[in-house]
């Protein structure tokens, strides 16, 4: 059994995208094997983006911060879903990841000059990203670099790793079937709770 936080990336407060249908299946195919699973949906969190330095060292976060970073202190494995906005995440997520990642939370309050120790080594993640391009393009073409930008800056600079990947390319246009069989792909991960 795995303890899984899902971090449900997409902005929209009042309507549901296929970012919320995949956050949903995975969270059933997760239950279905007796993991435990949280959600965090960014866009119901209260909480204001960070200005200067000093707020984002030495501010205490907001209470919707503080109850996130208990969920990611808490868990084994994240999964993180959003769609590609402007080639990266949207700023909201982006917002929310600066404000749970703040110094005191990764470094369990060290001071400066001591060896850097996370919260959170030894997780795992998986990354979904929804968008209109074909997923091969923004691989090849674009480099994927907002993906490679989460991986490396973000998760691995934590302690998180290994962090896998899906990309859902042509998401505007994509048949019934086939959001059927991503549907189906996504529960088998959460099963597998990878």
């Amino acid at each position: 059994m795995t303890r899984i936080v899902i971090i449900q990336g997409h902005p929209s407060t009042n309507s549901r995208h296929f970012c919320h249908a995949l956050a949903d299946t995975y969270a059933q195919g997760a239950t279905e094997r007796e993991h435990e699973v949280r959600v965090i949906a960014i866009a119901d969190l209260d909480f204001m983006l960070l200005r200067s330095k000093s707020d984002w060292e030495g501010a205490p976060p907001p209470p919707a911060i503080a109850d996130a970073q208990q969920a990611l202190a808490w868990a084994e494995h994240l999964v993180i879903i959003y769609p590609l906005w402007l080639g990266g995440m949207p700023a909201l997520l982006k917002g929310f990841m600066e404000q749970a990642f703040r110094p005191a939370f990764m470094t369990g309050g060290a001071s400066r000059g001591a060896n850097w120790k996370t919260a959170l080594k030894g997780r795992s993640s998986r990354i979904i990203i929804t968008m209109g391009m074909p997923g091969f393009a923004y691989r090849w073409y674009f480099g994927a670099h907002s993906l490679k930008s989460l991986k490396r800056s973000i998760l691995s600079l934590v302690g998180i790793g290994p962090n896998r990947h899906t990309l859902i390319g042509m998401i505007e246009g994509m048949s019934d079937a086939k959001r059927t069989a991503w549907l189906n792909a996504v529960r088998q991960l959460g099963v597998r709770a990878r």
